[in-house]
């Protein structure tokens, strides 16, 4: 697979205008291969539909169709309810122009009802068209594979690519994870306490983590690695680093 740069999309739609520029300057100014997110939440038909063609004729390869969040007091949800309902959109709309990813959860989504459920909606979505899919991020390698096995079974035969958080603030980690249904194992809690104040003790204890977490994930199968750097480049570039 070859690399690329992803850019995400805002809640409720509101980088409806914003994410086109982004992915523009990111293959302009510095040639990279830009691939922009697209989410169901807030955009219409109409939208989307200017939205894809904007990003054909920008020379756009592929696209990551989400879902997305329903921030809180938003009236509107848009014209998809699901990813599944978007992809198979692109898929009338432009056929094969678009490599599609989609989003998974080896830990289960925070919402689904129990993890066959999640199964069933991921296999849905490759159904309706998923070239690819993207992982939430995990600490937990086995976490990764298991799911890989159990989509395996399913008969979902697409690449499945981990997604990987490189650890920068840890007490923000732990909070953002609580929502979106990532576990963070007992003991890298225990060990991150152990460290209190000392910054750098942290930093590679965490880079380690994620380093090794790689190196087992590369060895084990995962046919790429998608690192979320929440525009930040050091901690990715330490994790690369130890990779080497």
């Amino acid at each position: 697979m070859s690399a690329y740069v992803s850019v995400t999309f805002g809640a409720g739609g509101s980088t409806l205008s914003y994410t086109p520029e982004t992915v523009r300057r990111l293959h302009d100014t510095f040639g990279l291969d830009a691939t922009p997110h697209i989410s169901c939440v807030g955009g219409s038909r109409e939208e989307i539909r200017t939205l894809l063609a904007q990003y054909r004729a920008q020379g756009c390869k592929r696209l990551v169709a989400l879902r997305g969040d329903m921030p809180s007091g938003m009236a509107r949800a848009g014209d998809f309810r699901y990813a599944s309902e978007l992809v198979g959109f692109i898929r009338a709309e432009h056929g094969d122009a678009f490599e599609v990813l989609v989003g998974c959860y080896p830990e289960t989504h925070p919402q689904a009802d129990h993890a066959a459920a999640d199964l069933a909606h991921f296999k849905l979505k490759v159904d309706a068209g998923a070239d690819a899919a993207i992982t939430q991020y995990f600490y937990n390698a086995d976490a990764y594979f298991h799911f890989v096995d159990a989509a395996r079974r399913l008969g979902i035969d697409i690449p499945i690519l981990p997604g990987i958080m490189p650890i920068v603030n840890f007490a923000q980690l732990r909070r953002f994870s609580e929502g979106c249904g990532a576990e963070i194992p007992r003991w890298v809690v225990k060990h991150m306490a152990a460290f209190g104040d000392d910054r750098e003790a942290v930093r590679e204890f965490a880079t380690d983590l994620v380093a090794g977490m790689c190196q087992r994930l590369l060895a084990g199968g995962a046919p790429a690695l998608h690192f979320y750097t929440m525009n930040l480049a050091r901690p990715t570039l330490a994790v690369l680093d130890r990779l080497q």
